[in-house]
């Protein structure tokens, strides 16, 4: 399909109206999903979907620890699954890209002694974000990767554990996907936004999880909360979208839905024209 040709245009037209209308309606809604979007994004993911149709998002998915990412993500790749086959999208997480502290871990003899040593897990220096970035990139340019997993009870890291398939949506979601050594390859940059006290509440029952409990929890929240105001909440400003994290798992499906049929439907009848010509 040609960048220039004007036959385009209504389609791009279509999907902007779509995508105007979802928003509308969700606006609408007593707790919205979408608390803030990017007029000048909305024409830019139309136009990409018409004039660029064989190329792949990247979509990357910031905010707080315990704001509701993870959440954002899992739901919309259901909707993902709704539209098309499974291969449609694929989940990278930062998380997974911790460098392995286990031998450090191991050494201070507990969580809280290694907290008190200085060692921080809070800080883009302690996740391999130039690993990630060759990995996302190999995605977009549709290179198959295996990324590693990451144990945050032992801290430590495995090389190479999971295949990632490059597929049409590519959701990369964690504290520092809009790191601004990352922005230059993302298509579409997402913040989760949660009030203070529900991330606080949430982050604590997680830490318990993973075996943080009492100073030692307390020690890396007050590093988590630092690092958030250093590193974190500034990308707010940056992003496409603000996601409301106080939304229900069911509705972040359902307007996810909406949105990616939004786009869909319009591509579908794109096919369908060029196939009776």
């Amino acid at each position: 399909m040609e960048a220039n040709s004007y036959k385009d245009m209504p389609y791009i037209a279509k999907i902007l109206q779509n995508i105007r209308d979802v928003i509308e309606w969700d606006s609408k809604q007593k707790q919205p999903l979408i608390l803030r979007v990017n007029e000048a994004f909305i024409f830019k993911v139309a136009r990409k979907a018409i004039l660029e149709s064989n190329s792949r998002f990247l979509m990357s998915i910031a905010g707080e620890s315990a704001s509701g990412k993870t959440t954002l993500v899992k739901n919309t790749a259901k909707a993902c699954l709704k539209n098309e086959t499974n291969d449609f999208y694929t989940v990278v997480c930062c998380d997974d890209y911790y460098k392995d502290a286990s031998d450090e871990l191991k050494k201070a003899g507990s969580y809280e002694a290694l907290f008190a040593s200085g060692f921080t897990f809070d800080t883009p220096d302690a996740i391999d974000l130039d690993l990630m970035k060759e990995h996302l990139i190999k995605l977009k340019a549709g290179e198959n990767v295996f990324c590693p997993s990451y144990n945050f009870v032992t801290c430590e890291s495995i090389k190479n554990a999971v295949e990632k398939k490059a597929s049409k949506i590519i959701l990369n979601e964690g504290l520092y996907v809009l790191n601004e050594s990352l922005r230059d390859i993302v298509d579409v940059k997402i913040f989760v936004y949660t009030p203070f006290e529900i991330i606080k509440e949430r982050w604590f029952a997680r830490a318990a999880s993973r075996g943080k409990i009492g100073k030692a929890a307390q020690m890396q929240f007050h590093d988590v909360n630092q690092t958030a105001f250093r590193y974190i909440r500034p990308t707010m400003e940056i992003s496409d979208i603000v996601i409301n994290g106080l939304t229900t798992h069911e509705y972040i499906e359902e307007v996810a839905n909406k949105l990616i049929f939004a786009v869909t439907s319009v591509l579908k009848e794109v096919k369908q024209t060029a196939n009776s010509i």
